[in-house]
């Protein structure tokens, strides 16, 4: 089978963790460790979010000289390259000799009059008080929203129209190299009046990009895993339930969050909807039960009805 696996950034780096390069190194070993077994016996690709990451790389560049501080793009790129060489170096040490990792830094086209760009909802950065959120939005000119009992900064996350980089993930795909891409969804960039490419102040959901990757690369699986252990509806609610299998149709019947859950259903939805495919939620741990149908959530072509975990 060829496989997509997106690893969410707040998997990596979980909710209330100090964000140091040691939290994020056990966390992906427990990834990888998750991951290996698939790989062993699959074409994989692996992708991975980058929203805790790129956002405290940001601190970091306006505490230098705020004036001065990086752009997103290149934070972005910067991300891509950080998490994804602690990915592959933790796969590298699991898989038997000879089976080949690469991290390829991959830019994906945006189109420059999305309406992202005027309204930011992609949260990025670790949590703040409300005080703190707000001078850091007066300081620094960022927009802020709640994020459950805190405050996050967000950007603009236009939708991924193009991955640039496409056709050497096919070739190294079709080479038997498992390739780890599209990190924190790419590398934002429009095409000016000449063709030529630029950079762009944007973060794209990653879970958007690696559906765009895996219905290009025609796979037969996309699995998006998670800091939860499945889909729930009524989240955070005395009834809510988690969702177990259903179809596109019936998951877009219910309401998910828009800088959460909401990104990853309407991910797996197209997914399945363009290749016949199946897309799978669900925990950090549980790829290869999520693929078996033993955890997490399947969305499939066909589902007669919702059906539940206990």
């Amino acid at each position: 089978m060829r496989i997509v696996i997106a690893l969410g950034g707040n998997a990596l780096l979980r909710r209330g963790e100090p964000l140091t390069a040691e939290n994020q190194r056990r966390n992906i070993v427990v990834a990888a460790a998750s991951l290996a077994p698939i790989a062993r016996d699959n074409a994989l690709v692996v992708t991975h979010g980058n929203g805790p990451q790129v956002g405290l790389l940001a601190l970091q560049s306006a505490a230098y000289r705020s004036s001065e501080a990086y752009p997103l793009d290149v934070l972005d790129a910067e991300t891509e390259g950080m998490v994804g060489y602690l990915i592959e170096q933790a796969l590298d040490n699991l898989l038997p000799a000879g089976r080949r990792c690469a991290c390829l830094l991959t830019q994906i086209e945006v189109d420059p009059a999305d309406s992202a760009f005027q309204h930011p909802n992609k949260p990025i950065g670790p949590l703040f008080g409300e005080v703190e959120a707000r001078r850091l939005a007066d300081a620094r000119g960022w927009r802020i929203a709640r994020d459950g009992e805190h405050y996050r900064r967000v950007v603009p996350s236009p939708t991924p129209i193009r991955i640039l980089e496409l056709g050497v993930i096919e070739l190294l795909v079709d080479q038997g190299v498992i390739v780890i891409c599209a990190g924190g969804g790419g590398i934002p960039t429009v095409r000016k009046a000449d063709g030529s490419l630029i950079g762009v102040e944007a973060v794209i959901d990653k879970d958007l990009a690696s559906s765009l990757l895996a219905r290009e690369l025609y796979a037969d699986a996309f699995l998006m895993l998670t800091d939860v252990d499945a889909v729930w509806t009524g989240w955070g609610e005395p009834d809510a339930r988690a969702i177990r299998r259903i179809s596109p149709a019936m998951i877009r019947r219910h309401p998910f969050a828009v800088g959460s859950m909401g990104p990853k259903v309407e991910a797996a939805c197209a997914f399945v909807e363009q290749t016949g495919g199946i897309a799978g939620i669900g925990g950090l741990k549980d790829a290869q039960a999520i693929l078996a149908g033993r955890g997490g959530t399947l969305v499939v072509p066909e589902a007669p009805a919702i059906s539940w975990w206990d």
